[in-house]
């Protein structure tokens, strides 16, 4: 966010490759020179930015149909438009210009949404105003012609032999997996997507996702390559694996950049950019800068500083984060639309303390040293042995970083089965999901001293998500606990779908002191059941992703 010092370290880009051929062909136009404005070829309005950028807007339905870059076509795949969804229907559009501003405004039902081009820019300028639910979700998708830009990344969508799930999880003929679900980056770790070679670099730079929901941490589709061409994405709302409740409103301004190979600038970037020539504009639903406010925080005492600490905000209009700052937990967010909002601080991805702040237009909202009790962390608590850590994702569990850009299918997974033993890299051993269909019934072999088995103890299971209600029932020995109740997650794919974040919930157990082994020689066996009424076979099976395992002392 504005103002925060550590806000380079999240900056992330994408840039892959692409074959000579098409980099002679992307520069195969020349500079222009043409006088900034625009004209109607009578399906659509076409804006000169005067720069080397020229493109086309339909006046009937608002598609973007052409993206002419130094004389190269780049809009097009499969014969498809660049647009909302998969392209609104019949809509009003209209254009006009002011000074070195050109406004094209798109009227759906009750969306609206705007493309804005400035004199002498390479940049397209996006808006999108979604009312309620009459369109089922949000995104804007710019579709690239194929040979272009060429990739085989692993986070991106390639049409191969085999469908494993549903119409959207494909392996390849070597047993490796590619989805368009799978990002591999959270919202809070890029500020622009998209491909880079022969001199022509184009971009997507995101918004700052106030009106988005699922906070700093979701994962969401952000390109795709495939036999007919590519796509990049700004996702304004997505139903899948999301944990909150969809926001209304005008979210952007998002930007299609176009530059000389390089990243886009990053004035652009969320957070830096300002719009003060959009203010009388007249969009609907837009807030100038003059009509935020901004929330500060001294610092932040009871971290754990071999951790990253997030500051989120979010009520039922808008969602912000920044950075805590790793020496004292100082942070800055700016831009704040006026409200009353749950402050969370995250430990990793681990809320350990909210609260309430309340920010008003043109003023700067200061908090003073936020503590963060030492019971809000579970990772303070004194624990006999400990599997993972306490942060909120399954980091460093078996397989863990594979997952959020492959199905746990793919070839390059490590066995899902198999049996941990404490003292023996049991982290790295365990698997970072648990299927009721896969890999139920994994074993946990540890060993107590004599004073520890004589006492009862409090064993913790933490999740990140669950899929088809699946949640933990453990055994010690002969002991079996009860069935817990499943905690709230979203109900879509998760596992498979390259994410692990749902909602945070650690399951406790009481382990009596008659279910200990007295013989300090012998393991404790610990079992770890999946169970759940509901899911289908396989990795469809109910299921459920490790934060952290321990057994407090």
């Amino acid at each position: 966010m504005s103002g925060s010092p550590d806000r380079s370290v999240r900056r992330r880009t994408f840039v892959l490759g692409v074959s000579a051929a098409a980099g002679t062909a992307a520069l195969a136009g020349t500079a222009r020179a043409a006088a900034f404005g625009w004209s109607d070829d009578g399906a659509n309005y076409v804006v000169d930015t005067s720069a080397d950028l020229v493109f086309k807007v339909s006046k009937s339905n608002g598609d973007l149909t052409s993206l002419v870059y130094r004389g190269t076509e780049y809009q097009g795949y499969g014969g498809m438009n660049s647009h909302i969804e998969s392209g609104l229907g019949t809509s009003t559009v209209s254009i006009r210009q002011s000074g070195s501003t050109i406004l094209i405004s798109v009227a759906y039902g009750t969306l609206r949404h705007y493309y804005a081009a400035r004199s002498g820019e390479n940049n397209i300028y996006l808006w999108t105003n979604k009312a309620d639910t009459s369109v089922s979700a949000t995104r804007y998708i710019l579709r690239v012609k194929k040979g272009l830009f060429l990739n085989d990344e692993p986070d991106s969508y390639t049409y191969a032999p085999t469908t494993i799930e549903a119409s959207d999880v494909f392996a390849k003929s070597d047993g490796q997996t590619r989805s368009k679900h799978y990002a591999k980056r959270r919202v809070t770790d890029y500020d622009y997507v998209g491909w880079s070679a022969g001199g022509v670099g184009l971009w997507i730079v995101r918004s700052n996702h106030e009106k988005a929901s699922g906070g700093p941490f979701y994962r969401s589709l952000l390109r795709h390559q495939s036999a007919d061409g590519g796509g990049l994405y700004e996702i304004l709302y997505y139903g899948q694996n999301q944990t909150e409740a969809q926001r209304f409103g005008l979210q952007g301004p998002y930007v299609i950049a176009f530059t000389d190979g390089g990243p886009p600038s990053s004035s652009l970037f969320p957070g830096t950019l300002t719009t003060s020539w959009a203010d009388s504009l007249g969009m609907s639903g837009y807030v100038g800068a003059s009509g935020r406010g901004k929330v500060a925080g001294v610092g932040i005492t009871g971290r754990n500083t071999a951790y990253p600490y997030t500051v989120g905000l979010a009520n039922s209009a808008a969602q912000y984060w920044g950075s805590a700052r790793a020496s004292d937990g100082w942070f800055s967010i700016g831009g704040v639309l006026p409200g009353t909002y749950t402050l969370t601080v995250f430990k990793g991805e681990l809320a350990v303390y909210t609260g309430s702040v309340t920010v008003t237009a043109g003023g700067t909202t200061t908090l003073n040293t936020i503590a963060i009790p030492s019971s809000n962390d579970p990772g303070n608590a004194s624990a006999i042995w400990r599997i993972g850590d306490w942060n909120g994702t399954p980091s460093g569990f078996k397989n863990a970083d594979l997952m959020t850009y492959a199905h746990p299918s793919d070839v390059r997974a490590a066995a899902w089965t198999g049996n941990v033993v404490i003292g023996n890299n049991e982290t790295a051993s365990f698997p970072c999901y648990l299927w009721k269909d896969v890999n139920s019934g994994l074993l946990v072999y540890f060993r107590l001293t004599a004073a520890q088995a004589a006492a009862a103890h409090t064993l913790r299971i933490g999740v990140t998500t669950a899929y088809a209600n699946g949640r933990p029932q453990i055994g010690v020995n002969d002991w079996t606990s009860a069935i817990p109740s499943p905690p709230t997650q979203p109900g879509t794919r998760s596992l498979t779908n390259g994410s692990y974040r749902g909602n945070n919930h650690t399951f406790t157990y009481s382990v009596p002191a008659s279910a200990w082994l007295t013989d300090t020689g012998q393991y404790n066996v610990l079992k770890i059941d999946v169970v759940s009424g509901s899911g289908s076979t396989g990795y469809l099976s109910a299921g459920t992703s490790i934060d952290a395992i321990d057994l407090l002392a």
